[in-house]
């Protein structure tokens, strides 16, 4: 992990096209500003997380989907 020191209106680059820019300082809160071509998706870390796992979901096959839906019922002889 790179870290850097930025003060309020300085920025740090990612590559040619991502600008990263720290807008204000309060307290313990950082506000920055992101520039990046739209082509770049760019998400909070709980938001990518929550993402990354609907797309696992959705990408499971129709049979999974189906095993999970349906509950056991217990058998006569468990009851």
């Amino acid at each position: 992990m790179l870290v850097l020191t930025r003060r309020a209106n300085q920025s740090i680059m990612i590559g040619h096209d991502v600008v990263v820019t720290v807008l204000e300082v309060r307290g313990d809160q950082v506000r920055i500003g992101i520039k990046a071509p739209r082509s770049v998706d760019v998400h909070r870390e709980e938001v990518f997380a929550t993402l990354q796992q609907a797309n696992r979901a959705a990408a499971k096959s129709p049979k999974d989907l189906a095993a999970a839906a349906v509950p056991e019922v217990p058998t006569p002889a468990e009851t």
